[in-house]
């Protein structure tokens, strides 16, 4: 059997995937936003080190 996409296809399935990049992107901004402020603490022994080599 020999399938052919046609450009109304074609057109299809970008949008399919551009909805899926836009829903992978808002989960990404979602888990960040949720997860940034609880996550700073981590970070903080960090930038107290880095400080006092180099002031």
């Amino acid at each position: 059997m020999i399938v052919v996409m046609t450009d109304l296809d074609r057109g299809a399935t970008s949008v399919e995937y551009g909805l899926f990049v836009a829903f992978v992107a808002a989960v990404i901004i979602v888990a960040v936003t949720a997860l940034g402020s609880s996550t700073v603490g981590l970070f903080e022994p960090v930038r107290t080190f880095f400080a006092s080599l180099g002031g």
